[in-house]
């Protein structure tokens, strides 16, 4: 089984590669060394807030699945509002933060579903929902952001109000994705940064898992920067990460 083969194949566009640059020359430049892996592609605050929808649409054109990572989180008409324009460049999936409440989360469903229904060629995004960040740990989380108890309640917690908001699933750790699926059903979406493969470094991250593991563990899509960014071979380090899944 390797690359082309379709559980390969299945696992590539299940691995979403972060583009955490400054600007579009270094994720260009990453893209043409990935070049023929069909894998989902991650654009998150900084780069979206340097290059502007026009990168999306070039992602896009390019036959990639988008991911747009911009996190919103502010009162529902203007998340609302923000979902159609999203949905309006064609991205794949999108997010929002559960902190910002039901009614928040629902507001980002309507949004795109307005533009989908008002525009047949355009297709319904996966809205999913930021749970704890991989960041955070759960002395930060009881002592900093005030929220007691366990960290995996409260992102349980999270995909339940996600789920009844009409979401596709939500954003946590590999670690608990098992968790997630108990409550919310195996088909609920489960997007895992926090990848690390066997001795890479954590930089930021706190609850962190390899690539194989997150794949049993029951997550959907698995989210990596750093290590095939960094990496001396960004390509190699991304086909062993799809081999790991794939034989996961």
């Amino acid at each position: 089984m390797g690359q082309g083969d379709a559980k390969w194949n299945e696992m590539a566009n299940r691995l979403m590669i972060a583009l955490d640059y400054p600007d579009v020359a270094g994720a260009r430049t990453l893209i043409d060394k990935l070049e023929g892996i069909p894998c989902y592609m991650k654009v998150g605050m900084q780069l979206f807030y340097a290059a502007g929808p026009e990168f999306i649409n070039e992602l896009k054109s390019r036959g990639y699945s988008v991911f747009a990572d911009v996190k919103m989180h502010d009162i529902p008409n203007t998340v609302k509002g923000g979902a159609e324009s999203l949905t309006n460049l064609g991205v794949d999936m999108f997010n929002v933060h559960a902190a910002g409440g039901s009614a928040m989360m629902a507001a980002a469903r309507e949004g795109a579903a307005s533009v989908v229904n008002a525009n047949a060629a355009l297709k319904m995004p996966l809205i999913i929902a930021v749970t704890q960040l991989t960041s955070t740990s759960q002395e930060v989380m009881n002592n900093e952001i005030g929220i007691a108890g366990e960290v995996e309640d409260t992102v349980v917690r999270y995909a339940k109000l996600a789920a009844a908001a009409g979401l596709d699933g939500v954003v946590a750790s590999p670690q608990e994705s098992s968790a997630i699926a108990e409550a919310c059903g195996p088909a609920f979406c489960t997007v895992t940064p926090g990848i690390r493969p066997a001795g890479a470094s954590l930089g930021d991250q706190s609850r962190v898992m390899t690539p194989g593991k997150a794949i049993q563990q029951g997550s959907h899509f698995l989210v990596v920067g750093r290590p095939v960014t960094t990496a001396a071979d960004p390509r190699q380090a991304a086909l062993n990460i799809i081999e790991e899944m794939t034989l996961a």
